[in-house]
C-alpha cells in the first residue's frame, strides 16, 4: 500500500476515534487496537476466506460475556483493522475513495469488533446495523 494512501486512512481514522463518545475512548483503552494492511495469508486460510480486501476487521480475545472471573496466561484482547478491506468498501464507482464513506466504514468496523469484546455475535451485530 502507497505510503500517503496509509497516512490518509490513518488520519481519517484518527478523526473517528476524535468524534466518538467517551465509551468507544474508555473501550479502547481496555482493547488493543491494530492497524495493519491486510490480513496475513494464515489468517485468511483459518477463516475461509481467499481475497484479503474481503476483511475489514477482527476481534482477537474471549468475550467479556464468556470470560471467567479469574483469568490469566492469555493474550490480552485486540482489535485489528484492515485498511485494504475498508478502503474497498470505501470506493465509488469510478473507484475514487469516498471520504465520508470511508469515515463511515471505519466506524462501522471498529463499533463491530467492540460488539464482539462485548460477546454479541454477527447476527445481533447485523441486527443493529453493524
Amino acid at each position: 500500500m502507497k505510503p500517503a494512501l496509509r497516512e490518509y486512512f490513518d488520519q481519517q481514522l484518527d478523526a473517528v476515534v476524535a468524534e466518538s463518545p467517551q465509551r468507544v475512548h474508555d473501550l479502547l483503552d481496555e482493547v488493543t487496537l491494530y492497524v495493519e494492511d491486510h490480513p496475513a495469508p494464515r489468517l485468511l486460510r483459518e477463516l475461509g476466506l481467499r481475497h484479503r480486501r474481503s476483511l475489514c476487521g477482527l476481534y482477537s480475545g474471549i468475550p467479556l460475556t464468556q470470560r471467567p472471573a479469574t483469568i490469566s496466561g492469555v493474550l490480552s484482547d485486540a482489535i485489528y483493522l484492515y485498511r485494504e478491506g475498508i478502503l474497498a468498501i470505501s470506493r465509488d464507482r469510478r473507484g475514487r475513495i469516498d471520504a465520508r464513506e470511508l469515515r463511515r466504514q471505519i466506524r462501522i468496523t471498529l463499533l463491530h469488533e467492540l460488539g464482539h469484546y462485548h460477546g454479541l455475535d454477527e447476527r445481533e451485530l447485523e441486527e443493529l446495523g453493524y
